[in-house]
């Protein structure tokens, strides 16, 4: 498995379906991953239920995880383009699962019980690039808080 994102990027000889399954893992990966550090930091709390969510919410194999997230840490350290994964997801899934995407960046940034200014940015940027309106976004919110309670 040398270098995930190549493979999602075009290197790799994975079939289509094997490809598109590896790119929706790596936008999901990359958004919770940012949101996880939105406020310059990222709690040990906010990354085990990144990896919580990308297993239990979105079918992202156990086994890929460590990898997974290490890329989405190399990318990190480069600019990241919200704009690609976004347009990536709202090509791919529909409004109800990125609700459902929405709602687990949620959960990602309350994890650590704070919000700081920076992650309620990141999320309101993050629904706008998702077509979804305000009122998804404080649903989603309302219920990210009620699962972490």
């Amino acid at each position: 498995m040398f270098n995930l994102i190549n493979k999602i990027l075009g290197g790799g000889s994975a079939g289509a379906t094997e490809e598109d399954a590896l790119s929706a893992h790596l936008a999901l990966a990359v958004l919770l991953f940012e949101a996880a550090f939105a406020d310059g930091e990222c709690s040990d709390q906010e990354i085990k239920h990144l990896k919580q969510t990308l297993m239990a919410n979105f079918g992202v194999p156990s086994e890929d995880i460590d990898q997974l997230l290490e890329e989405t840490a190399q990318k990190h350290e480069e600019y990241v383009d919200l704009f690609r994964y976004t347009r990536f997801i709202n090509e791919n899934f529909n409004e109800d699962k990125k609700m459902k995407i929405l709602e687990s960046v949620w959960q990602v940034i309350l994890a650590d019980g704070h919000l700081e200014a920076h992650e309620d940015h990141f999320v309101h940027k993050l629904a706008s690039l998702f077509h979804l309106n305000h009122q998804d976004l404080i649903d989603a919110k309302r219920r990210a808080r009620k699962t972490l309670s």
